[in-house]
Formats: structure tokens, C-alpha cells, sequence
């Protein structure tokens, strides 16, 4: 027996890529499942899943969170994992890119995963639970034309971190996770520097590793309460890699994210 049977997970984001895999996954493994999206149209296919709870929420704000946890809690008594995977990113050369731009990616990724923390942490505590935050590479390691986005994971783990450490003796656990690059539609809808989305994506997808794939590795890491889990090679190597020798780093990352099609940081190489 799965040990999510009949576990009440708790998903932003679930309407498409890694968060909608996580759902059905977490059905998979026997979990009553409740996902939330800013769309509720985006969540039609999956609500004849049995098990499954949609609202409609912006993790951007507080409100929004407090009344999705608070219609979990009310429909089935509590919350034994939270997973916060809502998020955006961006694609643009911070001298570019409007400061609203920051500001979404802070208000989605880091304030979204702080609110339904906070709302969802006293049933958490009472069930002894798990929180997750579903953040990035970019969340150790900052990456050239993303800077909004760097910032944003950096914060979610300073967080999580911090919080993991508060509650280390109460019974819940607290952890991250890491993907790689993933196929999904995050990169299409991406930020550039006017906030518009970006609507196409710089990467091979048929060459990522699939949400489907993503959402495995995720909840096994859940189920084992990892500390954190690094997907992919080139993640783990980028990551050691700074650690260890960051000026090296910093060179082969802003080689990386030259050779991306049309990268914004050819602009600095033709002045």
C-alpha cells in the first residue's frame, strides 16, 4: 500500500506541466489530492478524477491562499502535505526588464509559497506532515536573464530552510526539490523584460525530461522525506560546481545561457 493512500496533498499550481503530473500522481499513489489554479477552466480534465478537490486561487494573493487551505481543512479535516509548486519565470536582461516584472515572480514563487505555508502549517503540525517547495537550480546557483527568477528560488529556500530548522524537533518535515530543465509550458509563458509571455521556448523539450518523469522523482522524494533532491546531472555539477570553484562557475554558466537561442546576452557580446 502506497504510504500517500488516503494522505490529504495539497498542490498549487496543478493546471498543466510538472504541478498537473504531481496530481496525478499523488492519485496514483491513493492521496486525496486538492490543486488550485488562477484558471478554472485549465482544471476541467481533472476533476472527474475521484479524490480530487479543484479551486479556483492566486498564490499571489494572501487571501486567495488563506481561503484554499481553509476550504481543504473544511472538506476533509486536514492537510498532511502541502507541495508549493505554483510558479513563473522570466527570460530578459535585468538592465531591460520593468521591476513589475520582479515583483510577479517574487509575489508567485516566494510570497505564494510563504502564504500557503502559513495557512496550511497548524494542520501540518497536527498531522506531523510534510511542506515541499518545488524550486530550481536558480535557487542555488543564479542564472544570467533570469535574475527575477533567481531571486525568487533563492528566497523560497532561505525559507524553507529556516523553517525546516524552527520546526526540526516538532515532527514535520520540511524539503525542497530541484528539477532540471523540464518539458512543460513554463518557458512559453515566461516573463520578458515588459511582462508580456515569452510564447516560445529557447530548448529542445523532446530532449527534457518529462513532467511525468519530474513528478516520480518528486514524490519519491516526499515519501522518503528527502532533505532535498538535485535532478539531473548537469543540476548536481552546477551546484558542487559553484560551491567549489565559483569564478570557474560563473564562466560556464554565462557560456551556457550564450549558446541559447537568442539569448539575451548577445547583446552584451555585439556592443
Amino acid at each position: 500500500m502506497s504510504l500517500l493512500n488516503n494522505k490529504v496533498v495539497v498542490i498549487t499550481g496543478g493546471s498543466s506541466g510538472i504541478g498537473k503530473a504531481l496530481v496525478m500522481e499523488a492519485l496514483a499513489g491513493g492521496a486525496r489530492v486538492a490543486t488550485c489554479a488562477r484558471n478554472l477552466d485549465k482544471l476541467q480534465d481533472l476533476q472527474a478524477q475521484d479524490k480530487l478537490f479543484c479551486y479556483k486561487a492566486d498564490v499571489s494573493k494572501e487571501a486567495d491562499c488563506k481561503a484554499f487551505i481553509a476550504a481543504v481543512t473544511e472538506r476533509w479535516g486536514g492537510v498532511d502535505v502541502l507541495i508549493n509548486n505554483a510558479g513563473i519565470s522570466m527570460r530578459a536582461l535585468f538592465e531591460d526588464t520593468d521591476l513589475s516584472v520582479i515583483r510577479e515572480l517574487m509575489d508567485v514563487n516566494f510570497w505564494g509559497t510563504v502564504y500557503c505555508t502559513k495557512y496550511a502549517l497548524p494542520a501540518i503540525m497536527k498531522s506531523k506532515g510534510v511542506v515541499m517547495g518545488v524550486s530550481s537550480v536558480a535557487g542555488y546557483r543564479g542564472l544570467p536573464g533570469r535574475t527575477g527568477y533567481s531571486a525568487s528560488k533563492f528566497a523560497m529556500q532561505g525559507f524553507l530552510e529556516a523553517l525546516r530548522t524552527e520546526l526540526l524537533y516538532t515532527g514535520v518535515h520540511v524539503m525542497w526539490v530541484s528539477p532540471g530543465f523540464t518539458a512543460s509550458n513554463i518557458r512559453n509563458v515566461a516573463r520578458s523584460s515588459d511582462g508580456s509571455a515569452q510564447a516560445e521556448t529557447p530548448l529542445d523539450e523532446g530532449k527534457l525530461m518529462t513532467a511525468e518523469q519530474c513528478a516520480k522523482i518528486i514524490i519519491d522524494g516526499l515519501v522518503k522525506r528527502k532533505r532535498t533532491v538535485i535532478m539531473t546531472g548537469q543540476g548536481k555539477l552546477a551546484v558542487w560546481l559553484n560551491k567549489l570553484l565559483p569564478s570557474l562557475a560563473d564562466k560556464m554558466v554565462y557560456k551556457h545561457f550564450l549558446g541559447e537561442h537568442d539569448s539575451p546576452l548577445k547583446k552584451y557580446i555585439n556592443q
